[in-house]
């Protein structure tokens, strides 16, 4: 599905250059080390929405979530989407409280039980993991992102899947397996897009 940038985003080069990294993460490391089984079927059939948003301000990122979550709701064709605000809430405690406010939102809007969020952040820390634990990395993205999700579409995938209480247990045996060094390089050659001739 074609990237689209939104609010104060004023270089098209730059939207795609961080679209290409999302895009490279979801399939380098959440698809091929199948931390997440549901995510190749939505990616394959480019039934995902990226959305570039250069705000830097919580309240402006607000505003782009109602207007994105608004979007999903009414548009049948959209599976799932990707916020992608590199300049807003660069910190993960600052991203993690955002959180309650993104939920409030969507109760606010009659949205629970519709829409729900799932959390990917560059510094994100499971609690009571160390910074450096394996583990991390299932929700480490290139950029801090708020990924909106269908409730009917989640419970679809976890009816159909055979034992979706393992996949937590599964991802963190893999992310132990692979080691933090090598999930960091994996993590930085997503970040190495070709440079734009121009």
């Amino acid at each position: 599905m074609v990237a689209e940038p939104v609010a104060d985003s004023t270089s098209p080069q730059l939207d795609a250059r961080v679209v290409d990294t999302v895009r490279r993460w979801i399939s380098t490391v959440v698809i091929h080390h199948q931390l997440c089984p549901f995510a190749r079927l939505p990616f394959e059939k480019d039934r995902i929405r990226f959305v570039h948003t250069n705000v830097t301000s919580p309240k402006s990122l607000l505003l782009t979530l109602k207007k994105e979550t608004q979007l999903l709701v009414d548009d049948d064709s959209i599976e799932t989407s990707f916020i992608i605000h590199p300049r807003a809430l660069e910190d993960f405690f600052v991203y993690n409280r955002f959180l309650k406010d993104g939920e409030k939102l969507l109760r606010g809007m009659g949205w629970e039980g519709l829409i729900q969020i799932a959390s990917f952040h560059p510094q994100y820390l499971f609690a009571d993991a160390d910074y450096d634990a394996p583990e991390n990395f299932s929700n480490r993205s290139p950029y801090p992102m708020l990924h909106l999700l269908r409730e009917d579409s989640v419970d679809r995938a976890v009816s159909s899947y055979p034992d979706v209480n393992s996949i937590p247990a599964k991802n963190i045996e893999t992310l132990n397996k692979l080691g933090a060094k090598k999930l960091q390089s994996l993590w930085d050659d997503c970040l190495k897009v070709p440079e734009i001739d121009g």
